[in-house]
């Protein structure tokens, strides 16, 4: 349920971002807890359905503004679609 909720999240805030925009994934942990959940917990979650979603093609992962592996990131993280 988590999975497919952050899945969801995350792929709806992109659509509405645009495209070359990105999002932090704690946008998506937070739109799944709602407010004043612990958004934090999910955060390892969060990163493991986007894992799965640049495996698929969907989104890449960015930090400072290039694209990177995200079994190598370490630390903040920004997501954005592919096309």
């Amino acid at each position: 349920m988590t999975e497919t909720a952050l899945r969801q999240a995350i792929l709806d805030l992109l659509a509405v971002r645009g495209a070359g925009k990105s999002i932090c994934p704690s946008e998506a942990a937070r739109r799944v807890v709602g407010e004043g959940g612990d958004w934090r917990a999910l955060m390892d979650a969060v990163r493991a359905v986007a894992a799965t979603l640049v495996a698929e093609g969907v989104v890449e992962v960015t930090q400072k503004g290039a694209v990177v592996d995200i079994a190598r990131a370490r630390g903040p993280i920004r997501l954005r679609a592919t096309s």
